[in-house]
């Protein structure tokens, strides 16, 4: 819980609903400047390192690789809140929704304000139940009642997630073409929804690849961004914070992680920083190129 804390706090992903089960775990995250995959790598690989050295233990901890569900937000962004937070009912760990209010390993207890939980937005999911606190909470718990008797629900968890547009037959077809949505990753939503996605995913494709093609490294790349705020190349490497600096650091990191496809890890050697720096640098990043649209810079 620590390290989950930890890490979406440094990436600034917001988590909306999330349970541990004694075999598996679910998040509801939204993903921003920093790629789910290095939310999930430093979350899952850096405690499966901290749990090995503790127990004298060596080897894989977690029995395979997590899976991800794109979702449209509008439509099933409260419906996951429920399905997610229900488990530990649906599991007979918990008896009932009294019960599952004060139990420690669930987003639910934070809903409610029995569990302090500062990485967890609840204030954006009960912000669609009311304005009024109380209230809010009254409507959520009504909401999630009624999804008790709903049972098992296959459409929300992985099985019957194929949608229109052409479905996996679209994804097949661009896979083959060099193009991938990382991990097992499916996507939960409309037609115009998974349209959008499919289309936002191949420009970033194409985006990657012209910027392979034109052989610009992270190298290259910070030079430009240097010679556009008119600082030295070495600075960005530097301890140095002035606003110019900081600034023209924070461009490079997101560019390079948005459009490079870097790694925090990768960046935190070149750039003399801690990964998390670089995380928390490229979400600055992310801020500023839609205020100042510098996206040409890899043109």
């Amino acid at each position: 819980m620590a390290r989950l804390g930890k890490v979406l706090e440094e990436t600034s992903t917001p988590c909306f609903a999330w349970v541990l089960m004694s075999n598996h775990a679910h998040f509801l995250l939204r993903t921003g400047a920093i790629p789910l995959a290095t939310v999930m790598r430093r979350l899952l690989t850096g405690y499966a390192q901290e749990f090995n050295r503790r127990y004298r233990r060596h080897g894989q901890l977690f029995q395979n690789r997590y899976k991800s569900i794109l979702c449209e937000e509008d439509a099933y962004l409260l419906e996951l809140v429920r399905y997610i937070h229900l488990n530990p009912i649906r599991a007979e760990v918990v008896g009932n929704l009294e019960r599952l209010k004060g139990y420690p390993w669930s987003g639910h207890s934070a809903l409610m304000g029995q569990l302090g939980r500062k990485w967890q937005d609840t204030d954006y999911v009960l912000g669609y139940f009311g304005r009024d606190q109380k209230d809010a909470r009254r409507a959520y718990v009504s909401f999630v009642s009624k999804g008790v008797e709903e049972g098992r629900r296959p459409e929300l968890t992985g099985g019957g997630l194929v949608r229109s547009a052409g479905g996996w037959k679209a994804l097949k077809a661009l896979r083959k073409e060099g193009l991938r949505i990382k991990g097992d990753e499916r996507i939960l939503g409309g037609a115009r929804f998974v349209e959008e996605v499919l289309k936002q995913a191949e420009e970033d494709f194409e985006v990657r690849t012209r910027a392979a093609g034109k052989g610009i490294s992270v190298e290259a790349l910070a030079k430009r961004i240097a010679g556009h705020f008119g600082v030295d190349r070495d600075d960005l490497r530097s301890g140095t914070k002035t606003r110019k600096v900081v600034k023209a650091r924070a461009f490079l990191c997101y560019h390079a992680v948005r459009k490079l496809g870097k790694t925090a890890v990768e960046l935190a050697g070149d750039l003399n920083i801690s990964p998390s720096a670089v995380s928390k640098s490229a979400v600055r990043g992310q801020a500023l190129v839609r205020e100042e649209k510098l996206d040409h810079i890899l043109e």
